[in-house]
């Protein structure tokens, strides 16, 4: 058996074969569980069980717009709080009086459960998409800020030095140093930050909704129907897994040179 050396690199083709060959022993033990009997049906659908049921979500309730309507809520509540905490991240960063004037309450508020202020924002807001989408900003918003910040804040200094050598300004600094040095690490900020916006939307749609997977999920564990829980559950697991190659792809092509 080859020994692991590490940090070393693995070709894509045995990375691929490690990532399938997890989901098949985790389906081939949840198969052995539930077929052979050593948990009941009642706690734990089998996997044919759990596929005929999705069928069924799609075929016969219409899931289909339960799951664009929990991917809309999704994007849009991610991309208004991305849209104004990267620029103010970027700000508490690069300038000093800035991060001293809303470091404080953003460290004091990134700590806040997005969940504690749904009873809040179904009084401010209604059990409508609103309330949904304010759910998704309060959890992403405060995360992406203090990440950016650290993550411009922590500019290589001899950078910074050499430009301003060579005659940069202040708002040169930012535009030509700051930025594209931090853009990629920005990026995968993102990344990370809208596999925590998935965990809010369903949070929100578990309570006060009438649609979505959230909704979906809690209707069908009234009906004690573990195969229809275990489905939705893969069906967020499936779409963050698009999600997310999708942005580290984006992110590869947009940000090429720090692969360098």
């Amino acid at each position: 058996m080859r020994t692991m050396t590490p940090l070393k690199p693995i070709s894509s083709t045995r990375k691929a074969f490690y990532g399938v060959a997890f989901f098949v022993l985790f389906v081939a033990a949840w198969a052995v569980a539930t077929f052979g009997g050593f948990v009941s049906p009642t706690f734990l659908a089998d996997p044919l069980t759990m596929l005929r049921e999705g069928y069924l979500l799609f075929a016969k309730y219409g899931f289909a717009k339960d799951v664009a309507l929990t991917i809309w809520r999704v994007l849009g509540g991610f991309v208004l709080a991305a849209a104004v905490a990267v620029p103010l991240g970027i700000a508490m960063g690069s300038y000093k009086p800035i991060e001293a004037f809303f470091e404080p309450f953003v460290s004091f508020a990134r700590y806040l459960p997005a969940s504690a202020f749904i009873p809040l924002l179904i009084l401010w807001a209604g059990i409508g998409e609103l309330q949904k989408l304010l759910v998704i900003f309060i959890g992403s918003f405060f995360q992406i800020v203090l990440m950016v910040a650290v993550t411009v804040g922590g500019t290589r200094r001899d950078l910074v030095e050499a430009a301003y050598t060579l005659g940069a300004d202040a708002r040169g600094i930012v535009r030509r140093v700051l930025l594209p040095n931090s853009a990629p690490a920005i990026a995968e900020t993102l990344r990370l930050v809208l596999g925590w916006a998935w965990t809010y939307v369903i949070v929100a749609e578990l309570i006060g909704a009438s649609s979505g997977i959230g909704h979906m999920i809690t209707d069908s564990q009234a009906l004690l129907n573990t195969g229809q829980i275990i489905f939705g559950i893969i069906v967020i697991g499936m779409i963050g897994l698009v999600s997310d190659f999708a942005f580290k792809w984006a992110n590869q092509r947009l940000f090429f040179w720090s692969l360098a």
